[in-house]
């Protein structure tokens, strides 16, 4: 199944200046019932957003202050249970990208084989993007997978690591079949020069 293809994206940010989100909170285990990847994002952070007979609490998600498709989180996203519906949830949930200064592996992992990407970034320029959502929550946050940086509207920057292969499958949005697909000319090719 190929995945939106992913160049440059520029949008306002949500905030969540909280460490140590785990997959649990991202999406609790009694909303893992189901095997397809849809529905996962209306309850996204459940338990953070609505009280136990389902009303709204004060949370960022329903704060419409805040709107945009890249959600910039504290240190340490996504750690504890390896669920890939976490990151299911947050591309359910609206989002493309999550900006931390460190993910666990396996969410990480998870993340861009679900075509979300997982941006880290240093300890002070996650502090930076925090401090212009909260001077201006229409703070529009550049995302280049390209040139691998996030640029914010004063024009500081700080580049990201991302896997070669990944990157690749994200800017073509390629998932792993795609990818092989489009390499079946240089297979047949490869192929027909073996014995």
């Amino acid at each position: 199944m190929s995945k939106q293809k992913f160049t440059i994206l520029k949008s306002q940010a949500v905030p969540l200046p909280i460490e140590n989100i785990d997959t649990d909170q991202i999406i609790p285990a009694r909303f893992l019932k189901a095997t397809t990847r849809e529905g996962f994002g209306e309850n996204l952070f459940r338990d953070w957003r609505y009280d136990g007979e389902g009303n709204p609490k004060d949370f960022v998600l329903n704060d419409p202050t805040y709107s945009g498709q890249i959600l910039v989180a504290g240190k340490n996203f996504g750690c504890g249970s390896s669920r890939e519906h976490a990151a299911w949830a947050i591309v359910d949930g609206g989002f493309r990208v999550v900006i931390s200064s460190f993910f666990a592996d396996i969410f990480k992992n998870n993340a861009l084989n679900n075509a979300l990407l997982p941006c880290q970034v240093s300890d002070a320029f996650l502090a930076t993007i925090f401090k212009a959502i909260d001077a201006n929550p229409k703070t529009v946050v550049t995302v280049d997978l390209e040139n691998q940086k996030i640029v914010l509207e004063d024009g500081s920057e700080e580049s990201f690591d991302i896997n070669p292969y990944k990157k690749t499958c994200m800017i073509n949005g390629y998932d792993d079949i795609d990818y092989l697909l489009n390499l079946r000319d240089e297979i047949k090719k490869f192929e027909v020069t073996q014995p």
